[in-house]
This record gives C-alpha cells, sequence and structure tokens, in this order.
C-alpha cells in the first residue's frame, strides 16, 4: 500500500498518554497518529499496552495524562458514544452482538435519536448502500445466530460504518477467519482507507501485518519502542523490537514415532447449550506421540467436542476411550483421574475463575490431589502456595502477587497460568482449544513448544485452532471439522495448503476433491 505525498492534518493525534492500574503503568508517555488513507498496525506484546491505547482513544478508558486530537480538534471522550460521535469505530476481539437479533436490528441497536418505531426499510437500504460500498455482503433480516463467525465481523463493520465512522479499530480482526475470509477482509480494508478513512489495525500474526499497514508503532511494557513504515523493518526486526531480543520463529518439531491409540472417540454426538446438535457423529483417534491438529472456523462444534471429550459436557451417544478405558458417562475427576488435561478457549468462563486469585486458579483441578490435603479433608495451602509460585516462574507469569485475584492478569497471562496448571503433571492426554489466541510472538513459541514437549514426552495432543499456519507446522495428522462433522483426515500436513485446509473448513468434503484432476489440491496416496 502507499501512504499520500499530500500533508494534511492527521485523523488521530495522541500526545504523552499514560495511563496507571493499581501501581502498573500500562501507557507511559505514549504517542500515536492516524493519518487518512492509512492502514496503522499496532505491536506488541501481552500487556504492552496495546489494547490500554485504544480502549483510550475509543473512549472505554480515560487517560491519567496525555491529549487526543480527532482532524485536529482536542478531545475529552468520557464515554464509547463520545469517541462515536467523533467518527471513532471499535470492532472488538468478540463482536459485541446479540445473537438472537436480526443483522439490521443489531446494527440499528444503540442509534442515537431512536424510537421505538424504527424505521426498517430505511436503515436496511441504508445497509445495503454500505455492503455495496465496501463490497461486505451479508443479508440483513437473518438472524445473527444463524450466520457464520466471518460474517458476523462483516456486521460488526458495518456497525461502526453506518455510525459514520472515519476511524476503524480492528483488535485481532482474522483470529477467527478462514484464509478466504481474511482476504475479503483485507480487501474492505483497502476499500475503507481508499475513501480516505483510517483503520487501526491489532494482529499478533506479523504475516498479514507486513501484507496490510502501512506504518507499524511497537509498544513494549507500555511505551512506544518505534513507529516505522512497513518498508522498512522486516518479521525478524518487529519480533526483537516487540520483546527486546532476537525471536527464532520456528519451532524445534522432532519426527517421533506415534504409539497406541491414546485418545479414541467413536460416532459422538453431542448438543450445544440451545439444545442443538453441534457434534453430529464425530469420530477420531489421537495416539501418543502425535499431535493431531484439529482445523475448523470458530463456531461449528469443536468447542463442545472437547468439552464432550474432557468429562466437561453429557455425550447423546458415542463412546470416548482413553488408553482403553471407557469414560463415556463417567464423572469429569474420573478424566482427570486418567490423565486428560485441559485447556479450554473460555479462559475466564471455563478455564479459570476471575474473583480467585492465582492460588486457588492453580488449584481447582488439583485440590483433592494427596500433596495439596492435609488430613485427606483439609486443602494443604501451604503446598498449594509453593506449588503456584514454581509454575507462575516456569510459565512466565507476570502478575502483582499470588493472592490477587486473577481478573488483574492480561488475557495472555491468563493463558499462561491456565497452560501452567494443566502441562506440568505428565498428562496422557492434552486437549487444547486456541491455546495461543490473544498472544504475543515470545508467548505463542512458548507455549507451542511446551505442547510438542508434551507429545515428545508420550501424550497425545488435541490441537483446536483457528490459526491455520499452527496446525500445519505442529500436526502430525490434520482434521477437519465443518458444522459438527469430520470433513477429511490429512494423513500427510506436507501435502496441503491453507488454501485447501479453508475450502475444507467452509463445508467441502474431502471425497468431493478429484484426485485426478489438474486441479486438485491433494495427492493421491497423501490423504485418508
Amino acid at each position: 500500500m502507499q501512504l499520500s505525498t499530500v500533508q494534511q492534518e492527521p485523523l488521530v493525534t495522541m500526545r504523552g498518554i499514560e495511563k496507571v492500574f493499581v501501581g502498573v503503568r500500562a501507557n507511559a508517555e505514549v504517542d500515536f497518529d492516524l493519518d487518512r488513507g492509512e492502514v496503522h498496525t499496532l505491536l506488541g506484546e501481552n500487556g504492552a499496552g496495546k489494547s490500554t491505547l485504544m480502549n483510550i482513544l475509543s473512549g472505554l478508558y480515560t487517560p491519567d495524562s496525555g491529549s487526543i486530537a480527532v482532524k485536529g480538534l482536542p478531545q475529552a471522550f468520557r464515554s464509547p458514544r463520545d469517541a462515536i460521535r467523533a467518527g471513532i469505530g471499535m470492532v472488538h476481539q468478540h463482536f459485541m452482538l446479540v445473537p438472537t437479533l436480526s443483522v439490521w436490528e443489531n446494527v440499528a441497536l444503540g442509534l442515537e435519536g431512536n424510537s421505538i418505531l424504527m424505521d426498517k426499510d430505511l436503515i436496511v437500504k441504508r445497509i445495503r448502500d454500505i455492503q455495496d460500498r465496501y463490497g461486505i455482503h451479508v443479508d440483513p433480516m437473518t438472524p445473527v445466530w444463524q450466520i457464520s463467525i466471518g460474517e458476523q465481523q462483516r456486521v460488526a463493520i458495518i456497525k461502526a460504518l453506518y455510525r459514520n465512522a472515519e476511524i476503524l479499530i480492528l483488535d485481532e480482526p482474522t483470529s477467527v477467519l478462514t484464509p478466504q475470509e481474511a482476504r475479503a477482509l483485507f480487501e474492505t480494508i483497502r476499500q475503507i482507507t481508499a475513501e480516505r478513512h483510517g483503520v487501526v489495525f491489532i494482529s499478533h500474526k506479523l504475516d498479514e501485518v507486513m501484507d496490510i499497514s502501512d506504518r507499524i508503532t511497537v509498544l513494549r511494557k507500555g511505551r512506544k519502542v518505534a513507529t516505522l513504515p512497513v518498508a522498512e523493518v522486516t518479521k525478524e526486526s518487529l519480533a526483537e523490537m516487540m520483546v527486546g531480543r532476537k525471536v527464532v520463529f520456528q519451532v524445534g518439531k522432532t519426527l517421533q514415532n506415534p504409539g497406541r491409540v491414546a485418545l479414541e472417540a467413536r460416532d459422538l454426538v453431542v448438543r450445544g447449550d440451545r439444545g442443538r446438535t453441534r457434534v453430529d457423529h464425530f469420530s477420531l483417534d489421537v495416539r501418543q506421540k502425535e499431535l493431531l491438529g484439529l482445523a475448523g472456523v470458530s463456531g461449528n462444534g469443536q468447542e463442545e467436542l472437547c468439552d464432550a471429550l474432557a468429562g466437561i459436557r453429557k455425550i447423546e451417544a458415542g463412546s470416548i476411550k482413553v488408553d482403553g478405558y471407557e469414560l463415556a458417562g463417567r464423572p469429569i475427576r474420573e478424566f482427570q483421574k486418567r490423565g486428560v488435561s485441559y485447556i479450554p478457549a473460555d479462559r475466564m468462563g471455563t478455564g479459570l475463575v476471575r474473583g480467585m486469585n492465582l492460588r486457588e486458579n492453580i488449584a481447582l483441578r488439583k485440590y483433592w490431589r494427596k500433596e495439596f490435603t492435609r488430613f485427606r479433608f483439609f486443602i494443604h495451602w501451604e503446598n498449594i502456595a509453593g506449588r503456584t509460585g514454581q509454575l507462575v516462574e516456569r510459565f512466565g507469569v507476570v502478575h502483582p502477587g499470588l493472592g490477587y485475584p486473577a481478573r488483574m492478569l492480561s488475557g495472555g497471562n491468563l493463558q499462561k497460568l491456565m497452560l501452567a496448571r494443566e502441562l506440568t503433571d505428565d498428562p496422557k492426554v492434552v486437549i487444547a482449544v486456541q491455546p495461543t489466541w490473544g498472544l504475543d510472538v515470545s508467548a505463542t513459541l512458548f507455549v507451542r513448544e511446551t505442547l510438542l514437549e508434551q507429545r515428545d514426552k508420550g501424550a497425545g495432543v488435541l490441537l483446536v485452532s483457528d490459526d491455520l499456519e499452527e496446525i500445519l507446522s505442529l500436526s502430525d495428522r490434520i482434521a477437519v471439522i465443518h458444522n459438527g462433522r469430520l470433513m477429511g483426515l490429512v494423513e500427510d500436513p506436507d501435502s496441503v495448503t491453507e488454501e485447501q485446509l479453508g475450502l475444507m473448513m467452509a463445508g467441502t468434503c474431502l471425497e468431493e476433491f478429484r484426485p485426478h484432476s489438474a486441479e486438485a489440491p491433494f495427492a493421491p496416496g497423501k490423504v485418508v
């Protein structure tokens, strides 16, 4: 992308932004600019201050000191509504939509001046105008719960543009998209910037950062390290600026000879929270010393599947065996005793408890063990505290103290805390759902190496990830799920590309590919 050579007043000027939370300096004298027609990427490790800075710009937080100007006019935002009035829209990682409402109702929700009787036809017409203008199409009449994750993201973007946003903040926008959906998003971004709007792009995927950015600002420990044009940086230099040292991108994956089946699932049928079938006669095997990657667009049943495999969700039908022992219908503690460790995607809803401190969260799934009890009935808090201290140090959890509640930690450190609890007891089966989601470069590398270490020790690892680069680089085999069904099993990850897996993730069964066609995405004999 090319920046305009015409010098104009920046869309956004932030100067000397300071923000402190409970003695922790989240932003320290940070300067940030956004020009018209520009994609300005914000990079940094977890806890570097990216989200805080953008939450200040979007009106969620008030800075302790510093100034903000939008199109040259000084601003003092007291709420997100103030920021919206100034032309700022933010699309969060978790789309703030109401599933039971239609697309047009979600777009209209919260509009100023709305009465009980909204002009539906006028709203729908304007939505269609925005869709045609920016190439982001989704049926305005469809309930949000019936559309894909990628389409939900389009709704969130339409909602911001409907409010005349000239400044769009996208927080980890490709984390739940297929490669095809990510490309479509980038086309939308380019169309938005072609109209002289500005986009702030937050991502941990350095390849896409290099592709979409005009300028990149790197934050480290709350301070700005540098702002540079994309032409003057590389992936390696960006990673080094983020963490303060050289970073090796490739994990040290070694070849292993898989052993016997560690986890066996047969014809599983699982219902979701709304009673609908989310897993439909799904079968898979995970062997010892094997990492099986499960690829799929978020929301296609993989989380319900993993909940069932970990024993926290009831199955309607089917069989679950660990080392040949039938666990279907058994209590969750039986799964734990048989060596099943679970890293759920919902770190604060399923994995950890916000109000509990670090010691209590470490003890959650282990308090009944002999080393953590006294006289069989009392919790041995001294032993738990000692163990917690060892684990947070080993996994690099940045925290204000072991007695502080988990809600005081950043998202990345919450993930590290959960990994510390689940991956340190030589489990037989590790089920990891989005384990690197929201983590920075160095933390992501640490998690990936830890999963491979578990595999090399003899565990069977089931890795569920929306990041196809992660699936392709770590997996020994790859399964693909769509709408709760198995689309196919790839025996050799080197035989497929992200594009080919993306087609399966979108609902193309493996059998539909023609192996002898020149356009066939899979070589004969490479997949079964």
